[in-house]
């Protein structure tokens, strides 16, 4: 138990001083990453607060926020270390250039060694843990969600060339992921697992005009209600809650008091991200959602 959050109500009212608002069982899901350690992955779909949620946590805890962004094809050397080979080769030169010899084990110091987030997390030496986001880890292929596993389960890494570095204390670690392909059974054993769903229309709200200051309830009433309409919708990219947050920016930055027709013609682009999307609606569908 590493005892850095005095409980879990507590970490909810933190995460909510930093305008994060968790429901009861995120925040204990959460608090229990933390406290026991062990990561956790956070699924739901895009848009609902799931990469947020590292960022406030980091906020609250005062400590390194560590992200790792996965993709098709990321490997080992992109995720952890690598090394700086035009400085190497730039040594190598200015030795020749000398007439000294060179030898190998010193091209392979910490000097020229390149710390991606997954070593930098490792290392991180602060009074508390860093927090290493692996966000999207869905996208990354078998073979590095292996790695990951690995990483994970010993906190530490063996550098060939310098040996094994473990973490000072290991960080906490969050994964995230759309479901874009079904995660092995060996990583998700590893892991605490909370699905994160679309908030309810109040706490919706609520999110909305502290994200967005100087927002009037109306308009942000107006944009979360039309959102829940839009979900329910044969849409190509169902609004989530980023999307409402961006529209409610737009609206309030044109000065629109309430969402009408016009309103809803200049500000589609932030809440429907397809053309077929908006092709499908048109500005009179969207604002009769909001109409509704």
């Amino acid at each position: 138990m590493r005892g850095l959050l005095a409980s879990r109500e507590a970490l909810a009212a933190a995460l909510e001083s930093v305008d994060y608002l968790a429901g009861s069982g995120l925040a204990t899901a959460v608090y229990l990453a933390v406290e026991l350690p062990q990561p956790i992955l956070l699924e739901g779909e895009p848009g609902v607060g799931k990469t947020e949620v590292a960022k406030a946590l980091a906020t609250v805890l005062d400590t390194a926020l560590v992200r790792l962004q996965c993709h098709e094809g990321i490997d080992a050397a992109e995720a952890l270390y690598e090394w700086d080979y035009p400085r190497q080769l730039l040594a190598i030169r200015l030795a020749e250039s000398r007439h000294v010899a060179l030898e190998e084990a010193e091209l392979f110091t910490e000097r020229y060694l390149v710390a991606r987030p997954l070593l930098q997390a490792l290392r991180h030496q602060g009074p508390r843990p860093a927090v290493l986001l692996v966000d999207e880890v869905d996208r990354a292929d078998d073979e590095f969600e292996a790695f990951l596993l690995e990483l994970l389960g010993e906190s530490s890494v063996t550098i060939p060339e310098i040996g094994t570095v473990r973490a000072h204390q290991p960080p906490v670690v969050l994964l995230t992921s759309n479901r874009t392909r079904d995660l092995h059974d060996a990583l998700k054993r590893r892991c605490l697992y909370h699905w994160i769903d679309y908030p309810p229309l109040d706490r919706a709200v609520e999110i909305v005009r502290r994200r967005v200051p100087g927002s009037s309830r109306l308009v942000v009433d107006q944009a979360a209600r039309a959102v829940e309409r839009l979900r329910q919708l044969d849409l190509q990219k169902p609004p989530g809650m980023a999307e409402t947050i961006d529209w409610v920016a737009a609206l309030v930055l044109l000065g629109a008091d309430t969402i009408d027709e016009a309103a809803a013609a200049a500000t589609a682009g932030s809440v429907l991200k397809y053309r077929e999307d908006q092709d499908q609606l048109g500005a009179g569908g969207l604002a009769a959602l909001v109409e509704r």
